[in-house]
C-alpha cells in the first residue's frame, strides 16, 4: 500500500439538470489539482429524486461518458452516484470510472423507503470492492452506511493476508434533519471495520425544498476524523496514510474475535 490521496467535492448539485451538473461538477474537478482520486456525491447529475426515473441515463448514455472523459483529463480515479436505466429497471448506480477508460460499478443495495426509492428502483445484491495503489476500496451509496452487516469488513484468507477493505467511501444525499445519525456512523463504520471511511454528502436545498448540511468527513480507523467539512460548497484533498492502519489492525485485532456468518441476499 502506498500513501493515497484523494479529493472530496462537495457541492450544491443542480436539480434535474444534468448538463448543469456537468458544468458545475467539472470545474470543481479541475480545480482540485493533483490527486490519486475524486469522490462526487450521489447522484450528483440530478439529485436525490424519485422523478429521474423517466430521464435516467444509460450506460452508454451522456453521464457514464462525462465520468470516464474527466477521468481521463484529470488522470484521476472518479466516483459518484447515478440513475441509470436497464431496460424497465433504474438503478442508483456509483461509477467507478478510471483514467484508462476502464470503469467498475456498483448498485445502491439499501433503497432508502422512507422517501419510496424502494417502490421505484433496483436494488444491487453485490458488494463491489476495488484497488488502487495498494489500497482495497469499499463503495457504497447513502443509506448503506446503516447496515452493518453488509457493510462487514473480515480477514482474506492468510495466503493473501490483510482484510476485504481497507477504505469505505459514502457518496451520500443525506439531508441535515439527520446529520447526527450520518455523523455518528461514519465513526462507528470506521471503528468496528478497523478502516478508514470516507463520507461524501452534498450541500445546499434540493427541488424538495430539502436543505443538506454537508458535513462531509475523513475518519481515521479509531473514529477520529482527519478532516469535516462544514456546510458550503468546498473542495478538500486528503492524503491516507497506510501505516497508521495497519498499526492499528496489528495491535487491536479485534477481527480475531468477530463472529462468522454466512450473509442471505434473499
Amino acid at each position: 500500500m502506498q500513501a493515497l490521496t484523494v479529493s472530496l467535492i462537495q457541492g450544491a448539485t443542480r436539480w434535474h439538470d444534468a448538463p448543469a451538473n456537468r458544468a458545475y461538477y467539472g470545474d470543481l474537478v479541475r480545480s482540485a489539482g493533483k490527486t490519486d482520486l475524486i469522490v462526487l456525491p450521489e447522484t450528483f447529475l440530478s439529485g436525490f429524486s424519485n422523478d429521474t426515473r423517466a430521464s435516467a441515463d444509460t450506460m452508454e448514455g451522456e453521464g457514464v461518458a462525462w465520468m470516464r472523459a474527466l477521468a481521463a483529463e484529470v488522470d484521476a480515479v472518479l466516483c459518484g452516484s447515478l440513475a441509470i436505466r436497464e431496460g424497465d429497471t433504474v438503478y442508483n448506480r456509483l461509477i467507478w470510472a478510471r483514467p484508462d477508460g476502464s470503469f467498475e460499478q456498483y448498485d445502491k443495495r439499501h433503497l432508502f423507503r422512507m422517501a419510496g426509492e424502494h417502490t421505484r428502483y433496483g436494488g444491487g445484491d453485490k458488494r463491489l470492492i476495488v484497488e488502487l495503489k495498494g489500497w482495497r476500496i469499499l463503495p457504497q451509496v447513502c443509506y448503506d452506511l446503516r447496515f452493518p452487516v453488509w457493510l462487514r469488513n473480515r480477514r482474506l484468507e492468510q495466503s493473501t493476508g490483510g482484510m476485504d477493505y481497507d477504505l469505505s467511501i459514502f457518496v451520500a444525499n443525506w439531508p441535515a434533519p439527520r446529520r447526527q445519525p450520518w455523523r455518528t456512523l461514519l465513526r462507528a463504520r470506521a471503528i468496528e471495520n478497523l478502516s478508514y471511511v470516507i463520507g461524501l454528502n452534498r450541500v445546499g436545498v434540493d427541488g424538495n425544498e430539502l436543505p443538506y448540511a454537508g458535513d462531509s468527513a475523513v475518519i481515521d480507523p479509531v473514529g477520529e476524523p482527519l478532516i469535516e467539512l462544514g456546510s458550503q460548497q468546498q473542495i478538500v484533498t486528503v492524503t491516507l496514510d497506510p501505516a497508521p492502519l495497519l498499526a492499528h489492525r496489528e495491535r487491536f485485532p479485534a477481527w480475531m474475535d468477530a463472529d462468522a456468518f454466512t450473509l442471505s441476499l434473499d
